[in-house]
């Protein structure tokens, strides 16, 4: 038995530890007196981090986009601490531009950032919580992954799929005591719009009028977002500790505001075309009984 797991101490693996929410993240556990595993693509990133809490952080260089690699990372956090309690899959980053404007490359490197990166550490870090029949998967994905815009098409899609997947996953997981947690952020003062971070595709002239304020006004709120990633942390952390803790929690006002748009519009639509939907079965054939 590790002095981690003597002392019940619990172990949180985060991506993309270094910066925004993954650090808030860290951060706050770390001052509780937990561990954490926090990767970055550039491991110096958490000097900073290190030399305040010392062998209570593990640092490691990884690129989620390294699927091969995540099954390490999670045996490196399992040799050191013991046990890993929470995954956090938060690495990743936005992209502005149209369908048209953005390549094959680039719309893969958003799924594979968003859906892939995250589903390798699930499945390395799997075997390990069904064992124990306890532990928390934090899958950080954004209100951009319940609705979408002109120009954000690409970084949506990363973040629809990793919702369907997560929400899919939370079913299978269960009934090992494993709880799945979709974060739904707005916009929170971190680096996402800065101008090095946030990946934007050449411009195509003809949608200037449909994505140019789009893509303006995601450059203009690089350093003025409303929400506060410390304060975002403690929301995260109280609500993976309540009983009745939701699948998806959207995270900070506009978030609120737009999903509770979002979901009444899609209502309103479906009581509105339900009976042409409905009108589209073989009549008097009996409603399927579906297993979920």
């Amino acid at each position: 038995m590790t002095n981690s797991e003597k002392a019940g101490e619990k172990t949180w693996l985060i991506t993309g530890a270094s910066s925004g929410l993954g650090l808030a993240l860290a951060e706050a556990a770390l001052r509780a007196g937990e561990r954490v595993v926090g990767t970055a693509r550039r491991a110096g990133r958490f000097d900073a981090l290190q030399a305040r809490y010392g062998d209570r952080l593990l640092a490691v260089e990884h690129d989620v986009r390294d699927t091969a690699a995540a099954a390490a990372v999670v045996q490196r956090a399992l040799d050191e601490f013991g046990r890993v309690d929470v995954l956090v899959n938060n690495a990743g980053a936005g992209q502005v531009g149209a369908a048209e404007e953005i390549t094959d490359d680039r719309l893969r490197d958003m799924l594979d950032q968003h859906l892939f990166g995250p589903a390798a550490y699930v499945r390395a870090v799997l075997p390990h919580l069904r064992e124990r029949g306890s532990g928390a998967i934090v899958q950080m994905s954004s209100q951009g992954g319940r609705l979408s815009f002109p120009a954000v098409g690409s970084y949506s899609a990363g973040k629809f799929a990793l919702e369907g997947w997560s929400e899919a996953l939370a079913g299978e997981v269960a009934p090992f005591g494993i709880r799945v947690l979709i974060v739904e952020p707005s916009r929170f003062r971190t680096a996402f719009n800065a101008p090095e971070v946030l990946a934007t595709a050449a411009q195509d002239p003809s949608y200037e009028a449909v994505t140019g304020a789009v893509r303006a006004n995601m450059a203009d709120a690089d350093g003025i977002q409303e929400g506060d990633p410390e304060r975002g942390a403690a929301v995260i952390r109280d609500v993976l500790g309540a009983f009745d803790a939701p699948l998806r929690l959207p995270l900070g006002a506009e978030a609120v505001r737009n999903l509770r748009r979002v979901y009444t519009q899609a209502l309103d639509d479906v009581e509105k075309w339900a009976s042409a939907s409905e009108s589209a079965d073989f009549p008097g054939v009996p409603a399927a009984v579906r297993a979920f």
